[in-house]
């Protein structure tokens, strides 16, 4: 596909304002890392190197000047034609609760944008298990929802709900430390979970049952950021979705025996009956951020 990838040519405008990769991060929503890895892929989309950084930060190349007053006029018109289709920004107030496992990364980022475009939106945002959400959903906890899905011969981990939008689909990959290996023949394999409550750690444990792999919990994290730092730590071997690879962490392949695994969705939960337009609307403006 030709062309510019929209949040490479935001993080380029974000750098050259902030001056820096690291001034720039925060602004973001994203670590150091991962905004180096946006210029990165934007150089390499572009074919020519757009900064050089220096101790006292980042200067542009000629290109890169180039680039930055393209991306500005491309941003603005952006944000002025989605302003133009959408109508006036929304207002009111919103409780959103969100699968820890969706775009771990991505998500602060994805509402801070959200937040820019419709400012007169207060969102209250909460970070839970998809099972937890569904239920809340149903008892009226919350306006608007996105859950995760364990696609595996039509079945899915935690309780089965209407499916709602899908806005993303990504496959599950085991995943350790750059450097993890398992340590003997046999040995029980180290598993780095979520509690029992959530639906991909019955899902895994499951699935490594009816493989007859042997294992042992090794480390329960409270969430998926947790998870991440025990994974980097070298304490053991996850099942996670894409999105979740993080810096330190690596996919294990080969796959060492380990049973090959689905692919994960996540919904917006369909609308209730009753719903107001403001909700309406809002999940809307959520699934063109989301998706």
């Amino acid at each position: 596909m030709t062309g510019f990838d929209f949040d490479q040519l935001r993080t380029l405008a974000a750098v050259a304002d902030a001056g820096s990769l690291t001034a720039a991060a925060p602004k973001l929503f994203l670590s150091q890392s991962a905004v180096s890895e946006q210029i990165r892929k934007l150089e390499d989309k572009a074919g020519r190197q757009l900064l050089v950084r220096t101790k006292r930060g980042i200067t542009l190349t000629p290109a890169g000047e180039k680039l930055l007053e393209y991306a500005r006029r491309l941003l603005a018109l952006n944000d002025e034609a989605y302003r133009d289709l959408r109508g006036a920004p929304l207002r009111g107030e919103l409780r959103l609760a969100i699968t820890d496992y969706f775009r771990p990364g991505d998500v602060a980022r994805l509402l801070r944008r959200l937040g820019q475009e419709h400012p007169g939106v207060r969102l209250h945002v909460a970070v839970m298990k998809s099972g937890q959400i569904e239920q809340a959903y149903e008892s009226g906890e919350f306006d608007v929802a996105i859950s995760m899905r364990i696609e595996a011969r039509g079945r899915r981990g935690g309780r089965p709900t209407a499916a709602g939008l899908r806005l993303r689909r990504e496959p599950l990959s085991w995943m350790a430390a750059e450097d993890w290996t398992h340590a003997a023949k046999g040995a029980p394999l180290p598993l780095v979970a979520l509690p029992d409550t959530c639906a991909l750690h019955q899902y895994t444990v499951g699935l490594l049952d009816r493989a007859k792999v042997p294992y042992t919990l090794a480390h329960i994290a409270s969430g998926v950021a947790g998870m991440q730092l025990a994974l980097a730590a070298g304490l053991g071997i996850a099942c996670l979705n894409e999105s979740a690879l993080a810096p330190g962490i690596a996919r294990v392949t080969p796959p060492r025996g380990l049973p090959p695994l689905p692919d994960a969705t996540f919904h917006l939960l369909p609308p209730r009956a009753g719903e107001t337009a403001f909700v309406a609307q809002a999940r809307e403006a959520l699934a063109a951020q989301f998706s």
